[in-house]
C-alpha cells in the first residue's frame, strides 16, 4: 500500500482544495494508494471539519486538529496509524513548514500547493503553484521545483461530476435567464459560527425585509453551512435567544418546515429559504448576487464569479475572531478571548479607516476593490439601498462577474496536482 498524507486545516481549504484533489488522486491512482488526512489548528475552524472530511469517500483515514501537534512533534497519530514507505506528503492548507516537518518525520517526499507564496524551498521536493508569477518570485536555483498547475478554486467554477445539479433545485428558486428577469434571487451568507451569526443573521433579515417591501418579487436563500442544523440557525433569528436583533430594528423570524424548502418567515411575511445540500455551488451560480461575511466564502463566490456585497457589521465589536497568527490565538483564548477580540477589532477599525485594507479574497487577488466591502455599524437601510441599486442596474453585476472571472486562474489544477503526485511516487519507484 502506498501512503499519501494530506495536510489541511480550515473548512474553506477542505471544500475547495482537499475535495477536488482527493477525487483526482483516486481517479488517477485508484486503490493503489491510501489517502490519509491530518488537520492542523485553524482560527477559522468550525469544529465540524472532521464531519465534512468524512463525507469524502476517497479518504481512508482522518485525524482531527486537536491531535495535530503530538503528531508533528512525535510522529504519532491518536490512533497509532501505520505508514508504509515510500510515501508522499501533500500540503493543502495550514503552514507550509508542517509539510516539511511531516515529510522528515515519515521519510516521505513533499508536494506543496501554493496560491500566493512558496517557502522552505531547500526542503520541499515539488511545488504546484497557481500562477507563473510564483516561479519568477522564487529563488532561481529552485525554479525547477515549481510547476504551474492552475487554480484549485477554479475547479469549483468548472464543476465536478456528481455534484448537486439544477434538477435538484426547486423551480421557485431558479433565477430567470430572461433579459427582463422578474424574480431575482439573492443569496445570504451570514456566517456559520455563533460570533458571526449573532449579528449577520439580524442584518440579513432586516435587509431582506426592506428590499422585499420595494421589490416583493425578490427571493432570498441561505445556503446553510454543513456545520449548522436548522433549529440552531433559527435561534439567531429569535429575539429571546439573540439580543443583538434589537440593534437592527427589532427584526425577527420563525422557522417554517413545509413545502419544497424550509424557510425563515419574518413578521412582515418575508420568506428566506434555507438550502441544506452541500456544497451549494450550483445554487450560488443561480444567484444574481450574494450578501456575505468575510472568510473562505468570499473565495468560493469569487471562484464561481458570483457578485457579492461583503458585510462586516461591528454592532458587537468582539464578534470577529477569525484573525490569522497571534491575534487569532489571543482572540480565541478561553475567558480573556472576548477582551482581546474587542481590543484587536477596535484597533483594526482605526487602521481600516486610515488605510483601506482589503478583506474579501477577490479584492485581495486583484489588489483592488472589485466587490464592495462595508465595515462598521451597518444599518439595514444602507445595505438595502445598495442592493436595490444593483437590482436596478444589472450591467453593474455583469461587469463585476467579468472582473471576478479575470482574477482567478485556470481550472483542472486538481488533475495536474494529482499528476505531479504520481510523478513523485514514480520517481521513488513506489508505483509503475
Amino acid at each position: 500500500m502506498i501512503d499519501i498524507l494530506i495536510l489541511s486545516n480550515g473548512p474553506g481549504e477542505l471544500t475547495t482544495w482537499v475535495r477536488p484533489v482527493v477525487k483526482a488522486l483516486r481517479q488517477r491512482m485508484g486503490s493503489a494508494v491510501r489517502l490519509s488526512l491530518i488537520l492542523s489548528p485553524c482560527p477559522n475552524a468550525s469544529g465540524q471539519e472532521v464531519t465534512i472530511a468524512r463525507s469524502y469517500p476517497e479518504l481512508d483515514r482522518i485525524q482531527a486538529a486537536e491531535h495535530f501537534f503530538p503528531f508533528l512533534i512525535w510522529g504519532k497519530t491518536a490512533e497509532n496509524w501505520d505508514w508504509d514507505k515510500p510515501g508522499l506528503v501533500i500540503f493543502l492548507g495550514g503552514d507550509q513548514l508542517f509539510a516539511v516537518i511531516s515529510g522528515k518525520r515519515l521519510g516521505y517526499k513533499t508536494l506543496v500547493y501554493a496560491e500566493w507564496e512558496t517557502r522552505w524551498h531547500p526542503w520541499v521536493d515539488r511545488f504546484g503553484v497557481m500562477k507563473p508569477e510564483l516561479i519568477q518570485q522564487a529563488p532561481a536555483r529552485y525554479a525547477d521545483k515549481l510547476t504551474v498547475v492552475g487554480d484549485l478554486m477554479a475547479d469549483v467554477r468548472a464543476g465536478e461530476p456528481g455534484d448537486s445539479s439544477l434538477s435538484a433545485i426547486p423551480a421557485a428558486l431558479l433565477r430567470s435567464s430572461l433579459p427582463q428577469a422578474t424574480h431575482p434571487l439573492i443569496g445570504l451568507l451570514p456566517g456559520s459560527k455563533a460570533a458571526k451569526l449573532a449579528q449577520g443573521m439580524p442584518l440579513a433579515l432586516a435587509v431582506a425585509e426592506q428590499v422585499g417591501q420595494v421589490r416583493p418579487q425578490t427571493r432570498f436563500v441561505i445556503p446553510v453551512a454543513p456545520t449548522l442544523d436548522l433549529p440552531t440557525l433559527a435561534k439567531f433569528a429569535d429575539p429571546q435567544q439573540n439580543p443583538v436583533l434589537e440593534k437592527f430594528g427589532q427584526v425577527a423570524a420563525e422557522l417554517v418546515l413545509e413545502g419544497d424548502l424550509p424557510y425563515l418567515k419574518t413578521a412582515s411575511g418575508q420568506q428566506i429559504h434555507l438550502w441544506t445540500r452541500f456544497p451549494a455551488y450550483d445554487l450560488l451560480m443561480q444567484c444574481d448576487f450574494c450578501l456575505t461575511t468575510i472568510g473562505a466564502n468570499t473565495a468560493e463566490l469569487g471562484a464561481l464569479a458570483v457578485p457579492m456585497i461583503v458585510l462586516m457589521p461591528t454592532q458587537q465589536l468582539d464578534a470577529m475572531r477569525a484573525w490569522d497568527g497571534l491575534p487569532g490565538l489571543l482572540a480565541n483564548l478561553p475567558g480573556v478571548g472576548t477582551l482581546f477580540a474587542y481590543l484587536i477589532n477596535r484597533w483594526f477599525l482605526r487602521q481600516f479607516s486610515r488605510h483601506k485594507r482589503l478583506m474579501a479574497w477577490p479584492n485581495i487577488w486583484a489588489a483592488a476593490e472589485i466587490v464592495p466591502e462595508l465595515l462598521g455599524e451597518l444599518q439595514p437601510q444602507q445595505v438595502a439601498k445598495l442592493v436595490l441599486d444593483w437590482l436596478a442596474n444589472p450591467e453593474q453585476l455583469l461587469q463585476i462577474r467579468q472582473k471576478l472571472q479575470q482574477v482567478r486562474g485556470e481550472p483542472n489544477a486538481a488533475q495536474k496536482l494529482a499528476q505531479l503526485a504520481q510523478t513523485l511516487l514514480e520517481e521513488m519507484d513506489a508505483i509503475r
